[in-house]
């Protein structure tokens, strides 16, 4: 394959207008499109079934380095576009992502006791706790302030024996290194069945046993039977679903149990604090890394 072996276009438009120029893009050999925010708007929570988009979206589309791309430019309808369109090609040279995305993925230390390990990479500490990670298409890694301060919050909670249920867990990766620190059980809840089977993959990977991880979607059946039951309860979501799930989140804790949350940004945290303590739940700030914070709160029977 020659050095420059794909072709990016760029073009501005508005939200309304992005799925018609999405399908013109397609129907004239586009391989594939991204979104990108064109005015510096922030997008954080959607609400149930919405797809938010920003008021002005940058539009990229992604084409073979054989397509000429001159006349599809010349005829793309302007009535799709901003009256002051950036219309942008430029050649993209081939690279392996998924090498690229692999070797940005490294160790990292997080507590004490817990280093989270890419599963292709050696550990660098054999004696330490720890879990080794292909995320696959589910979120979670550990690279990020919200995830982090989750797992260096387990690694002081937990202690041994405790049933951990966590709210949205993506990889499984708080559920998983819960267990490896020594938790008892864990229970894993997402609405993304891919979610699911990361979670189940990379608990494969760990030597975990299926019956001490336990995987469901909302709603199921080990979701109800774990009612008052987990010691801790971790949920690294967003700031307007740990409200809209606050009843749930309450429901699996047990009495004297812990709840970590994040997701949060540290401008939302009062919004949080003022609603749980109407469920007479102590919230209070436990840490905070780059915008976000970490929220910690213990059941009072």
């Amino acid at each position: 394959m020659n050095q420059d072996a794909w072709q990016e276009w760029s073009l501005n438009t508005a939200a309304f207008l992005v799925e018609s120029l999405e399908e013109w893009l397609f129907d004239h050999g586009a391989l594939a499109v991204t979104l990108e925010d064109d005015a510096d708007q922030p997008l954080l929570e959607p609400g149930p079934g919405e797809t938010p988009i920003w008021d002005a979206v940058k539009v990229t589309a992604l084409f073979a380095a054989n397509v000429d791309l001159d006349p599809i430019a010349a005829s793309v309808p302007r009535a799709l576009l901003t009256p002051d369109t950036a219309s942008v090609i430029k050649d993209v040279a081939d690279k392996d992502w998924e090498r690229v995305w692999m070797d940005d993925f490294r160790p990292m230390r997080l507590g004490e006791r817990l280093w989270i390990c890419p599963s292709w990479t050696d550990v660098p500490d054999p004696n330490a706790v720890n879990v080794l990670l292909d995320p696959g298409l589910a979120f979670g890694t550990g690279t990020h302030a919200t995830t982090a301060m989750c797992l260096s919050a387990l690694d002081n909670l937990v202690v041994g024996g405790e049933s951990v249920a966590d709210y949205g867990c993506g990889s499984g990766i708080l559920a998983i290194a819960a267990l490896k620190l020594g938790a008892a059980t864990a229970l894993g809840i997402d609405n993304d069945p891919q979610a699911l089977v990361a979670s189940r993959d990379n608990a494969e990977r760990n030597a975990i046993q299926d019956e001490q991880l336990l995987l469901g979607l909302p709603d199921c059946s080990d979701e109800h039977a774990w009612f008052a039951k987990a010691d801790v309860v971790v949920a690294n979501i967003l700031a307007e679903p740990l409200i809209a799930l606050s009843d749930r989140l309450l429901a699996l804790m047990a009495p004297g149990g812990t709840v970590l949350m994040t997701g949060v940004l540290i401008e939302q945290a009062p919004k949080l604090i003022d609603h749980y303590a109407g469920a007479n739940l102590t919230l209070t700030i436990h840490e905070q890394r780059d915008d976000w914070a970490l929220l910690r709160g213990v059941h009072q029977p």
